[in-house]
């Protein structure tokens, strides 16, 4: 599949929708639940053990969808995780309490795994192979573009009451609309395609796995732990929550060009060199907090850090299809379970022990070590 056919834009428009209703409420909970928790005297400690939950859950699920969508239809599966999802938004107001949320987050965390699985599994495998690079950026782009909303949307509604938990969940709802425009015929598994488990899916792309761990890390610490890290750095809470806009909508503007890349040139020195930038960036912030400086660092930051896993998403469609395509999606997802525990955990540990700036120093190590790995190898393998 060279280009994407007339029916397969249908389903990569219907897709990117889906996902952009998702992220928005992906990226408002995350630091709305953070946020709450600062203001009650809670520590960063507990604050990121609490986030971790959440990767926890797409740990738990994530091997588990391949095999529903095979047995139940993807897109049946995705409306029934979407209504999920709003129902636990509205949860964590119900039961407003630490040890409520702790479960109410793992819970979440497979709703969401489920959705984003297939969201990615449809658009790569949609996307046909002569462009993928670039439309896999433009979804990059519209998920980051939800994402910034998210944080900017509780920076105006604030933390208190019902109203951003009510919007959440509407907004969620409305994700399933498009989800039901995608037509079933053609994102349902091939019968001959045989879906094989995390670890025997592994070694055979060990390194993009590595990529994504290291992409969780930086997602999962700065989503709940960045407009806390401002807060001690001195910002507003408004301004703290829109530092993680910031962060996040350089990847809106500039995952085409990553894409573009990522389409001319081997994926494991685009790969490198989007981890070296962000290293770089990471290292620069403490120097520029609360300035105007800090502003261009993070879209930059945002950019390069996301655009490990834009590459790596490209290289995983061109590399599988079928049944291996929705269980590579699903081992990402693990990975991602994987390395957004640790970071959200180690993120609140290095707060502690170490001081605010302990967060983007931490980052940036495990981004240096992924630039490493990659220049030692031989492919993005």
């Amino acid at each position: 599949m060279a280009e994407p056919s007339n029916s397969n834009w249908r389903n990569l428009a219907a897709a990117c929708a889906s996902i952009t209703v998702f992220g928005l409420t992906f990226g408002m909970t995350y630091p709305l639940l953070s946020l709450i928790l600062e203001s009650r005297g809670v520590s960063t400690e507990m604050i990121g053990i609490n986030s971790a939950m959440m990767p926890i859950g797409v740990l738990l699920f994530s091997s588990v969808i391949p095999v529903a969508t095979r047995r139940f239809g993807a897109r049946r599966v995705a409306v029934i995780a979407a209504v999920v999802t709003s129902m636990l938004i509205l949860a964590y107001k119900v039961f407003d309490d630490l040890a409520a949320w702790f479960i109410l987050r793992l819970i979440q965390g497979m709703s969401m795994s489920t959705l984003f699985v297939l969201s990615e599994t449809w658009i790569v495998r949609f996307a046909g192979s002569e462009h993928r690079g670039k439309i896999v950026a433009i979804y990059g782009s519209i998920l980051s573009a939800s994402f910034g909303a998210g944080p900017a949307l509780v920076g105006w509604l604030g933390i208190e009451g019902w109203l951003p938990f009510v919007i959440g969940a509407a907004v969620i709802l409305l994700g399933v609309i498009p989800l039901t425009l995608i037509e079933e015929s053609e994102t349902a598994q091939p019968e001959e395609s045989r879906i094989s488990g995390f670890f025997e899916f592994a070694p055979k792309a060990s390194t993009l796995l590595a990529a994504v761990a290291a992409f969780a890390i930086f997602d999962a610490a700065t989503l709940s732990l960045l407009p806390v890290y401002g807060i001690q750095t001195g910002l507003t809470l408004t301004t703290a929550a829109t530092a993680l806009t910031a962060l996040v909508i350089g990847n809106v503007f500039l995952q085409f060009p990553i894409g573009w890349l990522a389409d001319k040139f081997p994926h494991r020195f685009v790969l490198a060199g989007c981890a070296l930038v962000t290293t770089a960036m990471l290292l620069v912030l403490p120097l520029v907090m609360a300035t105007v400086w800090m502003w261009p660092v993070l879209v930059i930051a945002g950019a390069t850090g996301y655009g490990v896993y834009t590459v790596a998403l490209t290289s995983l469609g061109d590399r599988f299809e079928g049944g291996e395509l929705v269980n590579g999606a699903a081992s990402f997802a693990v990975m991602w379970g994987i390395g957004a525990l640790f970071g959200a955990i180690a993120g609140g540990w290095t707060m502690a022990g170490f001081g605010p700036h302990g967060l983007p120093v931490f980052i940036g190590f495990i981004y240096a070590l992924l630039a490493a790995g990659l220049l030692m190898r031989k492919n993005a393998g």
